[in-house]
C-alpha cells in the first residue's frame, strides 16, 4: 500500500535533480551575452546554440533510453526543407515556420519510430541510417523542390515576431536559435525528471525487468523518438532561417556523425553533455581548421582517444562537479 508520506519520498529525488544549480543561471546569462559582448562571433554563438539543441534531441533516445541512431539527421534536414519551403512558398514568419517545421518533423518521427521497435542496436543503426539515406537521396532527385545538389537557395525571411529583423553580424539570428534552445531545454529538462523520464531510464537499463513491472516499453520508445525528431527538426529549422539556405549537408551522415561526436565528449544521458560537447567541438573545429584545415579532424579523434582512454571524468573535472549537483 502507497502511503502519501511515501509518494513524497518517491518523488523527492526526481524535484532534487530538476533544481535549478546557480552554474546554470551564469550558463544562460553568458550565452544571451554573447552576442552583445562578442558581436563578432554572434553567427559562431548562433551555430553552437542550434547543434546544441541538436544534440540534446539526441540525448534524449540515446543517453536517457538507450536506442541508438546513425541517422539523427534525417530529422534535423527534414525540419531545416521545411522550414525553408515554408518561408518560400508560404509565408516568410520564421515563428510559425518554426512550429511547422517540428510538427512535421514530429509527424516524420512518429512514423519512422515504428523501424526502431523491433530488433537490435545493430538492426536499428541500419535502419536510422537507411532513413536519413533515403530522405538525402530524395531531396537529391526532387531538384525541382529542394535544389538539389545546388541547395534551396532565395530563403528569405521576415522579423521574429515581427519586431526583430535578422541583421549581417548575426545578434538577432544568436538570440532567436538561444531563446529556442532555452525553451525547449526547459521543457526537455521537465521530461527527463518526471515520472515518464524514469520509466525511459528504466527501458535503457533493463528492457525485459522494465516490460516485466509494467511499464509500457513500445509506447514509450514511441513517443520520446517523436519528440526527439521534432526538437531536432526544431534544429534544422533554426538553421535554415538563420542562414536562409538548405543544403544536402544537412541530411548527410556527417551531420549524424558530428552530433555523436559531440555527445561523446559531453556526455550522455545528461541534457548539458550535449551543451558542453556542441561548445567543445564548435570551438575546436573553428579553431583547429584555421590552423590545420586539412588535418583538424585527426585532432578531434586524438581528443576521443583520451577521452577512452584517460575517462572523462579525468579529463572533464569540472564536469564532474558539476553533475554531483544532479541538474539535467
Amino acid at each position: 500500500m502507497i502511503t502519501k508520506g511515501s509518494n513524497h519520498d518517491w518523488r523527492a529525488p526526481l524535484l532534487g535533480q530538476a533544481r535549478w544549480r546557480w552554474w546554470e543561471f551564469l550558463l544562460w546569462a553568458l550565452a544571451f551575452a554573447a552576442p552583445l559582448v562578442l558581436p563578432q562571433h554572434a553567427l559562431m554563438v548562433n551555430e553552437i546554440a542550434i547543434v546544441a539543441l541538436f544534440a540534446m534531441s539526441l540525448d534524449l533516445v540515446l543517453g536517457y533510453t538507450g536506442i541508438v541512431s546513425l541517422g539523427h539527421a534525417a530529422f534535423f534536414g527534414f525540419g531545416a526543407y521545411a522550414a525553408a519551403l515554408f518561408a518560400k512558398l508560404v509565408m516568410p514568419d520564421p515563428t510559425v515556420g518554426l512550429v511547422v517545421a517540428t510538427v512535421l518533423a514530429a509527424v516524420l518521427g512518429l512514423l519512422a519510430s515504428v523501424t526502431i521497435l523491433r530488433g537490435s542496436d545493430l538492426t536499428r543503426l541500419m535502419v536510422t541510417l537507411g532513413t536519413a539515406l533515403l530522405l538525402l537521396e530524395l531531396a537529391n532527385k526532387l531538384d525541382w523542390l529542394t535544389g538539389g545538389a545546388d541547395g534551396l537557395q532565395g530563403v528569405v525571411m521576415g522579423p521574429v515576431l515581427g519586431l526583430f529583423d535578422f541583421d549581417l553580424y548575426g545578434r538577432v539570428a544568436a538570440w532567436y536559435s538561444l531563446a529556442v534552445a532555452l525553451v525547449l531545454f526547459l521543457l526537455m529538462r521537465r521530461l527527463v525528471h518526471s515520472p515518464f523520464g524514469a520509466t525511459l531510464m528504466a527501458i535503457r537499463d533493463n528492457r525485459l525487468r522494465a516490460m516485466a513491472i509494467g511499464i509500457p516499453v513500445t509506447a514509450r520508445m514511441s513517443v520520446i523518438y517523436t519528440i526527439a525528431a521534432a526538437v531536432a527538426g526544431a534544429a534544422g529549422a533554426l538553421l535554415a532561417q538563420t542562414t536562409g539556405f538548405a543544403s544536402l549537408d544537412v541530411l548527410a551522415f556527417d551531420r549524424s556523425a558530428d552530433v555523436l561526436l559531440m555527445l561523446v565528449i559531453g556526455g550522455v544521458g545528461w541534457l548539458y553533455g550535449g551543451v558542453a560537447g556542441a561548445i567543445v567541438f564548435k570551438l575546436l573545429q573553428d579553431t583547429l581548421s584555421s590552423v590545420t584545415p586539412q588535418y583538424w579532424m585527426f585532432w578531434i579523434g586524438l581528443l576521443l582517444v583520451l577521452l577512452m582512454l584517460v575517462g572523462r571524468e579525468r579529463l572533464l573535472r569540472p564536469q564532474s562537479w558539476f553533475r554531483k549537483g544532479g541538474a539535467a
